[in-house]
């Protein structure tokens, strides 16, 4: 009987997958584990037909125990978990879900924006100080009309954070390599490079995928380039933002804040600043969670292992 291993998953219970595949017909076993160890994942992949994957590291060590895979899917839109390279190289196909939760990260970047720009917590954590008035300097209270934002990655998620901010009227400068100018011009942004884009950008939100070529985009060099006074949004990757430089320029100024969902390494270590800076906004890689994003998260990837174990084609396939 063809195997469906589940790697590890944060959700109550595998309820939904394990419905799917009984509707399958009960052609199938679901395995599953939460032990991201690579031993233990060499052990519940080896006789796996597919393999679903959330957080877990899905390396050429782990992708060589796999006898029988005919797909990995990624539970999320992000691929940077699995060694893409060694998956091409068996001939296993890597899928992911890139259209799932479209409207909550870009709602979520909104809110972030929103956030730091009118000093939403700063403000409520001095009432709840039992204090009144301003919390912060006049200067830190930005009406987002004067700002310019730059939105680096103009995918799904960045065309969204696009329009969501155009009520706003805000100026709008986009850096995407891939991307023809004349797409990012008809959705009212001006198509900059990344240089002329941190240095004219008020707010910098990120929206691209974790490659070797965008990992630390943000670094002490590139962050020195950015407007002083100026604010980072983070809702993608977390290793897109060198964390040293980030907390660096926080503490002395040059940035004014940031907001991040993301970060490098997860969990943000106890003693981070990042945890205690009160020009700081942190979640916990939540952006994306909503009832109909998780339904439809892991109903997508079941359904995907499923064909994958009938010989079906594959949809996002990403290797």
């Amino acid at each position: 009987m063809p195997i469906v291993a589940i790697t590890d998953y944060t959700f109550p219970s595998l309820e939904i997958e394990e419905s799917l595949i009984r509707a399958a017909g009960g052609e199938f076993e679901l395995r599953s584990g939460n032990d991201k160890q690579v031993e233990a994942l060499k052990r519940l992949v080896a006789d796996a037909d597919a393999v679903i994957t959330q957080f877990a590291p899905i390396n050429a060590e782990v992708i060589a125990a796999m006898q029988h895979a005919r797909v990995i899917v990624r539970y999320g839109i992000g691929v940077d978990n699995v060694d893409l390279s060694a998956a091409r190289a068996r001939g296993i196909p890597v899928c992911n879900v890139p259209d799932y939760c479209i409207d909550e990260v870009a709602d979520h970047t909104l809110a972030f924006i929103l956030g730091v720009t009118r000093q939403v917590v700063p403000n409520t954590l001095h009432i709840r100080d039992g204090k009144w008035g301003l919390a912060t300097s006049l200067d830190r209270m930005r009406n987002l009309r004067d700002q310019t934002v730059g939105i680096i990655g103009f995918g799904r998620i960045g065309r969204e954070v696009v329009a969501r901010l155009s009520p706003f009227k805000c100026r709008r400068l986009v850096f995407d390599a891939f991307v023809p100018n004349d797409s990012i011009q008809k959705a009212g942004c001006e198509p900059v490079s990344l240089d002329e884009l941190l240095a004219q950008s008020d707010i910098v939100t990120l929206h691209c995928p974790s490659t070797p070529q965008t990992k630390k985009m943000l670094n002490a060099t590139s962050i020195a380039r950015m407007k002083p006074g100026s604010l980072v949004i983070n809702l993608s990757r977390g290793d897109l933002v060198d964390t040293g430089a980030l907390v660096a320029a926080l503490q002395s100024g040059h940035l004014a804040g940031a907001a991040i969902d993301v970060c490098d390494p997860e969990p943000i270590p106890a003693d981070s600043p990042l945890r205690s800076l009160p020009n700081v906004i942190v979640a916990s890689h939540i952006a994306s969670a909503s009832p109909k994003a998780s339904r439809t998260l892991r109903e997508t990837a079941t359904r995907i292992a499923v064909m994958a174990l009938r010989g079906e084609v594959l949809p996002n396939v990403v290797n």
